[in-house]
């Protein structure tokens, strides 16, 4: 020490650090005002933004009146040095986890708005937050007067041999990144692979890929086997999509009412049944000359997928209640089996089974 410590360096460091304390406590409570007016915004950028400063404008203030105290205090250089770097550090370490929760908040935000779900790429806002904490670690340790070229040397050779033992693990993360980097699969759409896992994609994170089918169960595919397999994604190029539905009328049927009909149920239906596409174009197209009738395809307009299952269903009801009322019938196949009095055998007798005769008495008998 340059000087004895007298009561005066107490009081003032013991001021700094209330100071700083009370400073925090004010300063994340103007931002928790803040926050509830950001969480009346369309935006959700700046909610993550407030969130952050609430983390590290209080720890600033209090590292702030901590430095200050220690200023105060009649310390040795060496030792001023070491707090000044320790809290200069813990400055740096807090400013890193808030920033990680910023940029991975800000990525986060952006996908759901480009996808418009509220499932995650958490495989991106992961990585983001992991770049970003070992940069911050990296200089908090230059700070203290570590030496990281060593340490990035070692970390170097470290990680050929991590990599080596964990192929699999790599091979999912880099295949979840090149998913989502091509955009065939984004969270929110619904999918079908070759081997019959199908439905709702909830997440791609850095190993597999989360899919809720419509039984509201979840299936894991892991992101490398998602890469190689054959799959329909029913949501791009765009969601609405049209579907196909089979009829039938009887040959004696008059073809023009027919199809007037149907498309009278078609434009009822996308006007009133939720899911389906209003400005639909009707279409039937009649296609075979069945063994008892006419077959035609109807083609329906759905908005997604999961749309189709009800729209089909209040479409063959309306259908079969209004061909009732015009009397077009909707016959079933049917077929006449004949036969000829002269061809017809006359019924064979049934073959009496062969008894077997007793042996001759003997002089066991």
């Amino acid at each position: 020490m340059n000087r004895d410590l007298v009561l005066h360096d107490w009081v003032v460091a013991a001021v700094a650090l209330a100071a700083g304390a009370v400073a925090g406590l004010l300063l994340r409570a103007v931002l928790r005002w803040l926050g509830k007016h950001a969480r009346r915004t369309q935006w959700s950028g700046d909610d993550v933004i407030v969130e952050a400063l609430r983390t590290i404008v209080p720890w600033a203030a209090v590292i702030a009146g901590a430095a200050v105290a220690g200023s105060a205090l009649p310390l040795t250089d060496r030792v001023a040095g070491v707090v000044n770097r320790s809290l200069t550090a813990l400055l740096i370490l807090i400013a890193t986890v808030t920033a990680a929760r910023v940029v991975g908040g800000l990525v986060q935000s952006l996908a759901q708005s480009r996808t418009g779900v509220a499932g995650s790429a958490t495989i991106f806002v992961n990585i983001t937050r992991v770049v970003v904490f070992m940069m911050g670690v990296l200089v908090a340790l230059e700070t203290m007067g570590v030496s990281i070229a060593p340490l990035l040397t070692a970390l170097g050779v470290g990680g050929l041999a991590v990599a080596l033992a964990l192929q699999d693990t790599l091979a999912n993360l880099f295949a979840g990144v090149h998913i989502l980097a091509s955009k065939t699969v984004q969270p929110g759409d619904y999918i079908r692979l070759s081997g019959g896992e199908e439905g709702y994609v909830v997440d791609i994170n850095w190993r597999n890929t989360v899919v809720r089918n419509l039984s509201n169960n979840l299936v894991i595919i892991p992101n490398g086997r998602l890469a190689r397999t054959n799959m329909t994604n029913y949501t791009q190029p765009e969601r609405q999509f049209s579907i196909l539905v089979q009829a039938g009328v009887g040959y004696e049927s008059d073809l023009e009412q027919v199809e007037r009909v149907t498309l009278d149920v078609v434009d009822a239906v996308m006007a009133d049944v939720a899911g389906a596409v209003p400005e639909h174009e009707a279409l039937v197209r009649f296609h075979t000359f069945a063994d008892s009738r006419i077959n035609f395809t109807v083609i329906l307009g759905v908005g997604e997928f999961s749309d189709q299952y009800r729209i089909k269903h209040e479409f063959i009801k309306r259908l079969h209640q209004r061909f009732r009322a015009e009397g077009i019938s909707i016959p079933a196949p049917t077929r006449t089996v004949s036969l000829h009095p002269d061809q017809a055998q006359p019924p064979q007798p049934a073959p009496v089974p062969h008894q077997r005769e007793a042996p001759p008495a003997g002089r066991w008998g």
